[in-house]
């Protein structure tokens, strides 16, 4: 067969091949069209959205932290002002001028309630009480003068504790009325003897009404006067 037909055979096939080829390709994409993609947008919306579902559950759990923190801090705040108030803070008015200088009658003073839970009265100490625990008496206000098992004794308008003479580092006036205390006296293991400072305007432990006060009759010890201005400050 001579050349040049051989080349026009060959040449004439590779057109058949190539129009085949092209329409299986054509075929194809129309097939492909057919089938449906997922669509990665789609995608980066889901993530979009747990990302944004994270900040604000976040936010929330910071806020919520936030807000416990200081319903927390409020709750101390106001048990801690409980305590002061229940303690400390309890306030009693001075009747009479029984103890002046330190106090004047109508000075509005804050009681320490808390002090003779851990340790007892002392010489010297500005104790409230009620006498005989009588609820409807006022609050009085006198210094501890004698102690539990101590022996109490009045010569010459001194004071004599346990048979020694009472030194007294603060105002007062000499006894020169002894009420009921005409000879020594002892005081059991949970009494107080109490005097004012301004002995004869002083309604205390000479007098039957008052006597020796017992510990379970004292409120507590007075050490701080409110009102008026003028003296506030600790006694």
């Amino acid at each position: 067969m001579p050349e040049f037909i051989m080349r026009k055979k060959s040449s004439s096939i590779k057109t058949r091949n190539k129009k085949k080829i092209n329409i299986c390709l054509k075929k194809e994409k129309e097939v492909r069209k057919t089938i449906p993609r997922k669509k990665p947008a789609k995608r980066h919306k889901k993530k979009k959205r747990l990302r944004d579902i994270n900040w604000k559950e976040s936010i929330n759990f910071s806020k919520l932290k936030l807000v416990s923190s200081w319903i927390f801090k409020i709750l101390i705040t106001v048990l801690l002002a409980y305590v002061f108030v229940c303690y400390f803070g309890q306030r009693v008015s001075a009747v009479g001028d029984s103890m002046n200088p330190r106090l004047n009658n109508g000075d509005v003073v804050l009681v320490n309630r808390f002090v003779y839970n851990t340790s007892s009265p002392k010489r010297g100490d500005l104790i409230v009480f009620k006498p005989k625990g009588n609820e409807n008496s006022h609050y009085y206000i006198k210094r501890v003068i004698g102690l539990p098992g101590e022996t109490i004794e009045f010569l010459e308008g001194n004071i004599y504790i346990n048979g020694e003479k009472l030194q007294e580092e603060y105002e007062s006036t000499p006894v020169n009325d002894v009420g009921i205390i005409t000879e020594k006296i002892e005081l059991n293991g949970d009494e107080y003897f109490v005097l004012g400072d301004v002995r004869e305007k002083s309604e205390d432990s000479r007098m039957a009404d008052v006597g020796n006060v017992k510990r379970k009759y004292i409120y507590g010890k007075a050490w701080f006067v409110i009102s008026p201005i003028s003296r506030f400050g600790f006694l």
